[in-house]
């Protein structure tokens, strides 16, 4: 990864925040792109507190603030990635917007959205990447969406958030035989277990923090995906443990918040398969 140059949009806290931190320890350059400039006043880190991190870790950062929705604010993104580093080699589209409502209870404006975030913008941010990583001599995408099932549980009760993720998935499997031809390698990464995030704790609260896994799960993941050569790996869906069983990682009670503590398995995962 070292100069290597790598977009992660909703890169300001959580799990963009660990890939961040994860691809600059391998010496990548990281665009720390997010819409938080300014403190949150209820979520932790912005766009420049993460960029300050890896600079003192001894990384090369560049903060932008971008909305994903906006079509000139993610061409600016990337004109500003190849100004300060001449490349661009990975594209992390990690950023979302979450609503678990039913489809009686959903205003449209919530699911418009959750598919400009999430669908969208996975389209939009990897459509204005490609002439840069069409020069890259080892170009990946990754979407942070789930497996596809047609299960109606999935559907069921949170219709609108699933349509999105699956948009997103939907794009992996369609850009990954478009960009064939360019030798881009793009997959999707989920996390098996539920991640501790500033979303889940006010979703699920302090019990549901207790049975998640940190971010750094889906950052080693991320990290060992982008280090793979040419399409190796490409239009897949992968689970973050699975994946890196496949590398003989053992020992994964290292990623719990509370060790021993049994886990909650996340959306569109069964445990038991």
């Amino acid at each position: 990864m070292k100069n290597k140059t790598v977009i992660i949009t909703g890169a300001s806290r959580g799990v963009g925040e660990a890939i961040a931190c994860r691809c600059a320890l391998e010496g990548a350059n990281v665009v720390v792109a997010a819409k938080t400039a300014e403190p949150h006043p209820k979520l932790s880190g912005t766009i420049f507190t993460v960029a300050e991190k890896i600079k003192k870790a001894g990384g090369s950062a560049l903060a932008i603030q971008v909305d994903v929705r906006e079509e000139s604010q993610v061409e600016a993104m990337v004109q500003q990635t190849v100004e300060k580093f001449g490349q661009i080699d990975c594209l992390i589209n990690n950023a979302g917007a979450i609503s678990l409502t039913d489809a009686e209870s959903t205003p449209m404006k919530r699911y418009d959205l959750m598919q400009s975030v999430n669908a969208r913008a996975v389209f939009l941010c990897s459509q204005m990447a490609l002439p840069w990583l069409k020069k890259s001599a080892n170009p990946h995408i990754i979407n942070l969406s789930p497996p596809i099932s047609l299960d109606p549980r999935w559907l069921k009760n949170h219709l609108a958030y699933t349509i999105s993720k699956y948009g997103m998935t939907l794009c992996t499997l369609g850009l990954s035989a478009e960009f064939e031809k360019y030798n881009i390698a793009v997959n999707s990464l989920w996390p098996k277990t539920v991640i501790a995030t500033a979303a889940i704790e006010m979703l699920l609260g302090e019990d549901g923090m207790k049975q998640s896994r940190s971010p750094d799960i889906l950052a080693d993941a991320a990290l060992e995906l982008l280090k793979t050569t040419g399409r190796k790996i490409t239009g897949q869906t992968l689970i973050d443990e699975d994946f890196l069983r496949t590398l003989g990682v053992k020992d994964f009670e290292k990623y719990s918040l509370s060790p021993g503590q049994k886990l909650l398995p996340d959306l569109f995962v069964d445990l038991d398969k």
